[in-house]
């Protein structure tokens, strides 16, 4: 059935009276409608107010627009690598039936008078062709400069002078909650601004990139937009905006400038980065784990995962050590490790506070170079299974000595693999998943399901698990 606008809005109408008296909890649903006279006027001051406000995110975006870019390129067809789930990275990559050249979009910001552009590694990744389209409706062809996988950002470069340049921000004095614009090209529409706030600072774990510390903002972000700026309201660039959380969502992400800024000039001047790397991978102490650890709450960052043939070995760290300080700063997460690490050169030299079974004691690292990706490569051919050893049931879990495929391409030699989770029992609980490898129980290595069921007497423990993107420690509660 069809109804007439008039009609539909007498429905509304309606529909707010019964809300209206379910919310006050009245006897009568229907009220006639009262007109009521107009409100009084905005007084002049606050009018005043907002349109300062107005006028400044005008004023910004203006300021700043002729300094942001949009890439299209040409990709050569293939299956796109896009992540599944959450994040996903923005981009204009197409998916089956391809034909042979494939375009994508995005944007980008410049960076110097002389045409030297940032973006992210994905918008450009594979590109047979870059072409960039400035505010003043040149359209040139650019070089890609370096690329950085480990923090999803490139430099490329146009032959262009004296060009609009933002000017980069601090965003280590950037405030939660503080206004900020993102300016880009979404869905390939050009110099479209947005407006939000920063929601979060320090954000890592998402699993994109090996190098994760976010700014998070509600500022509406969509393909397209990745690689443009985020800006604050003086026009100063905040981040560069990376990848958003599901469309819509309002949740959004932008390499730090503090990042940002140092990688771009280092693609620029030599086409690659070097960063300091200590040979660890690290997690949170949350609560559990401080209790199985038998340490008091706080903040810190586990070792849970250690390169033999890395600095941090070779300095003396082990897995299980907890890091509190690093140059004398205090540790409350393992992004604050990472941050620090990321800012020193090769051969700097590094100094960690750390708790070991309970005792303290300090640890020098000589920062290393980062091993090129890829270097270790998954081994190839069928493995054999070993028969299956059943674990304990009220573990809710099975495991099984790891078929030597897996073991090749996890690259371990000792362990136990999770065949059987049980649904709703302790390792479901906690987070275990079938094709993991347990390889510690409470810092003890594990070789069979009786290793586990002695690690867990006392009702808890901390598990050393492996799985394809690292290691960590889960904390496995029987209660």
């Amino acid at each position: 059935m069809t109804h007439s606008p008039s009609h539909r809005l007498r429905r509304a109408g309606v529909l707010a009276s019964v809300v209206g008296a379910l919310a006050l909890g009245a006897s009568t649903v229907y009220s006639q409608q009262v007109p009521t006279a107009p409100g009084p006027p905005v007084p002049a001051a606050t009018l005043n107010t907002m349109e300062q406000l107005s006028n400044g995110f005008a004023d910004v975006a203006s300021q700043t627009l002729p300094a942001v870019v949009s890439i299209r390129v040409d990709v050569e067809s293939r299956e796109p690598a896009m992540p599944r789930g959450f994040p996903f990275p923005f981009g204009g990559r197409g998916r089956g039936g391809a034909p042979e050249v494939q375009h994508g979009t995005g944007s980008g910001v410049i960076v110097r008078a002389d045409g030297v552009i940032v973006t992210n590694n994905h918008v450009v990744e594979d590109a047979r062709r870059i072409m960039v389209h400035l505010r003043d409706g040149r359209v040139l062809p650019a070089r890609v400069l370096g690329t950085d996988p480990a923090t999803d950002l490139a430099a490329i470069k146009i032959e262009a002078t004296g060009l609009p340049v933002a000017r980069w921000g601090d965003s280590e004095r950037a405030r939660v909650g503080e206004w900020v614009l993102a300016i880009g090209a979404p869905f390939g529409l050009e110099a479209t601004v947005t407006h939000g706030v920063i929601s979060a600072k320090g954000r890592a774990g998402l699993g994109q990139t090996s190098i994760e510390d976010y700014l998070q903002t509600d500022a509406s972000i969509n393909p397209g937009n990745s690689g443009g700026p985020l800006i604050n309201l003086r026009g100063e660039v905040l981040g560069i905006n990376t990848m958003i959380l599901g469309r819509g969502t309002g949740v959004g992400f932008a390499v730090p400038s503090r990042l940002a800024r140092q990688v771009t000039e280092q693609l620029a001047a030599g086409g690659s980065v070097s960063r300091g790397w200590i040979g660890l991978g690290l997690q949170d102490l949350t609560a559990d784990l401080a209790r199985n650890f038998n340490l008091p709450p706080g903040g810190g960052a586990i070792v849970s995962q250690l390169d033999p043939r890395g600095p941090s070995a070779r300095a003396g760290l082990s897995l299980g050590d907890v890091i509190t300080s690093i140059d004398g700063r205090p540790v409350t997460s393992s992004n604050d490790v990472v941050q620090t690490v990321t800012g020193h050169r090769p051969n700097d030299a590094i100094t960690l506070a750390v708790l070991r079974n309970g005792q303290a004691r300090a640890v020098r690292v000589v920062a290393g170079t980062r091993p090129e990706a890829g270097n270790q490569r998954a081994a190839r051919g069928r493995g054999t299974a070993a028969p299956r050893v059943e674990g304990s049931r009220n573990l809710g879990i099975e495991v099984a000595p790891i078929p030597i495929q897996r073991a090749r391409q996890l690259g371990v030699d000792r362990g136990v693999m999770v065949t059987v989770v049980e649904p709703g029992g302790a390792a479901d609980r906690a987070g275990l998943r079938p094709g993991d490898v347990i390889l510690q129980a409470d810092q003890q290595p594990v070789g069979n399901s009786g290793d586990l069921v002695t690690a867990t007497q006392d009702g808890h423990s901390a598990l050393l698990v492996r799985r394809a993107n690292g290691q960590t420690f889960i904390p496995l509660s029987l209660d």
